[in-house]
């Protein structure tokens, strides 16, 4: 093994975050979480008197918060004072909303002309809805994602929030961003990043949108290869009522389904619409939903999970969030920890060489405005005045 180094990939990079809700700070997570020193400025008038017990924020984790008054002047010198010495910005407004408080693109570049400005929005930076309001649904709504995401006959089912503002929102910030800031390491310049949620949510769709134009994926939701028409890609009650899910779209898995599961033998040595040929044959796929359900209806999900999960069938127990910290390989992983008491997914991915060390807690808004005050250079006399004027939380 490699020697390693706790500090992670990120280390040495500092981004300011202006606190928002959803796909931002779900980025500036990311971004903590493989070491980057990320700063939080989160509005003054949110401070309170909250103890030392951390947020319950998990999304929070991870980074320091200083809380500013963004609309006073001596509330925006601490921010561009922070941008002075940073690498990246991150930021989830309306568009112009920034500009208005005099900390938008131009502003920063004036104090760090190498800073990489990400820009976290639904719509984008312009179009006609840009100005507009929306959430995870409406972006994956206009997309065509939502619409692909039910069973025959069915309204669709919002995948959470995992597909539009996460998937298609925090990851391509993320994305974005490191790659405009690889790029300021030749240029010595800093550029905008406009992640849109609608955006990268179609472009998630690609996969699809192939298959659709080799003529592989009908335009009829629910009767497709990976939507829930396929026979063999499905969810599956067994006879204690929870579920199993199954994928097997190999031939060799399949067959491996069909051997372990039985059905090739005994009762089922008629395999039907089961059969490897019949399986390819769409029209054929309801008949063999009806048959696998049959067979999955004869034991419990625990006994199907023995059977089945170390081997190539592809088939694996639906957990819920209470269940999966144990399933035996995340928990071999470590890909569920419990820190302060809270259950939260460990850092992703992993690193041989730079794994970042496991981040802070989540801190309450303003918890180190003396702190980071100091580390800009602030006298105490200069932070209590700041503190009297309300600039500062």
């Amino acid at each position: 093994m490699p020697e390693q180094d706790q500090s992670g990939p990120l280390s040495g990079i500092r981004i300011v975050e202006l606190a928002g809700l959803g796909p931002a700070p779900f980025a500036a997570m990311l971004l903590a979480d493989l070491g980057a020193d990320v700063i939080r400025v989160d509005r003054a008038g949110e401070v309170g008197p909250h103890g030392d017990a951390p947020h319950p924020d998990i999304v929070g984790r991870g980074r320091r918060s200083i809380a500013v008054d963004l609309k006073s002047g001596a509330g925006r010198q601490v921010v561009l004072d922070l941008l002075a010495g940073a690498d990246v910005l991150i930021e989830g407004f309306r568009p112009g909303v920034t500009e208005r408080l005099g900390i938008g693109p131009n502003d920063c570049w004036a104090v760090n002309p190498r800073l990489v400005y990400g820009r976290m929005t639904g719509w984008g930076q312009d179009g006609p809805l840009a100005a507009t309001a929306g959430h995870d649904i409406t972006y994956i709504a206009v997309t065509g994602a939502l619409d692909s995401i039910r069973r025959h006959g069915q309204r669709p089912v919002p995948p959470l929030n995992l597909l539009g503002d996460l998937g298609g929102g925090s990851l391509y910030l993320v994305v974005g961003v490191l790659a405009a800031l690889l790029e300021a390491r030749t240029s010595g310049r800093g550029q905008v990043v406009d992640a849109a949620i609608v955006d990268g949510t179609a472009h998630l769709m690609n996969f699809i949108l192939g298959l659709r134009g080799s003529g592989m994926w009908p335009n009829e939701p629910g009767r497709n290869l990976l939507d829930t028409g396929a026979s063999f890609y499905d969810v599956y009650t067994c006879a204690d009522g929870k579920e199993i899910a199954i994928g097997p779209l190999e031939p060799r898995f399949y067959a491996e389904l069909l051997r372990l599961t039985g059905a090739e033998a005994g009762a089922d040595s008629e395999l039907g619409a089961l059969d490897p040929q019949a399986r390819s044959d769409p029209a054929r796929w309801e008949e063999g939903k009806a048959r696998w359900a049959e067979i999955f209806a004869r034991r419990t999900r625990e006994e199907w999970t023995r059977l089945l999960q170390d081997s190539d069938a592809c088939a694996a127990p639906v957990l819920s969030l209470e269940e999966a910290p144990r399933h035996e390989q995340l928990r071999a992983r470590g890909t569920y920890v419990e820190a302060d008491g809270v259950i939260q997914a460990a850092p992703a991915p992993r690193f041989s060489r730079t794994p970042a060390a496991w981040p802070d807690p989540p801190v309450w808004p303003g918890r180190h405005t003396d702190e980071l005050l100091r580390e800009l250079g602030r006298t105490p006399e200069q932070i209590a005045t700041a503190r009297a004027s309300g600039a500062v939380g």
